[in-house]
């Protein structure tokens, strides 16, 4: 669990850059064709990470400003309205956080890949956008669920929990009325 301001920092850019990560990954793997050779997306190689790397750069700050401003507070709302930590399992609780967050974030970052990728960069004709975003939506959803869900989100949890214990063994206070 977050425990002060500063976890709760690192966890955020922690998150908006593995998530971007593992998106810019599969998307590059994508364009680039891999998914098509023999083996599928088990052949990713260097020059399809160093893409995505590049790509990394500049959009996990767009993913760390759009979670920022509105896609972590509707995922917190999602949660809250369907479920209660006092009562209900508090692990629950979380996956339900996290697939509210998915929920809004993929379709907004979808959007801005779009017209980014596609409309800006790609010459495609902004009445194209509309549909362009459906399928971008569509094709990016089941991997952005399941990358957050079982990637991302533990590995950014263990981290913050790795820092946890770091901060307690050097005898800080890392209680929640620092935060």
């Amino acid at each position: 669990m977050i425990q002060s301001k500063a976890q709760g920092i690192f966890f955020g850019i922690l998150m908006s850059y593995s998530m971007a990560l593992g998106m810019e990954l599969y998307n590059t793997a994508l364009n680039l064709g891999v998914q098509l050779q023999p083996g599928g997306l088990g052949n990713l190689t260097l020059p399809v990470l160093l893409e995505a790397l590049r790509e990394t750069v500049f959009m996990g700050v767009i993913v760390l400003i759009v979670s920022n401003l509105w896609g972590n507070r509707l995922g917190a709302r999602f949660a809250r309205r369907r479920c209660d930590p006092a009562r209900d399992n508090p692990y629950f609780c979380q996956l339900l956080r996290q697939g509210g967050t998915v929920a809004v974030m993929c379709p907004t970052m979808s959007l801005i890949a779009s017209i980014l990728f596609q409309v800006v960069l790609g010459d495609a004709p902004l009445t194209s956008l509309p549909l362009i975003w459906l399928g971008t939506v569509l094709k990016n959803f089941p991997m952005a669920f399941f990358w957050n869900f079982f990637f991302a989100a533990p590995l950014c949890h263990w981290a913050v929990g790795l820092l946890g214990r770091k901060g307690a063994s050097e005898g800080k206070d890392l209680s929640p009325s620092q935060s």
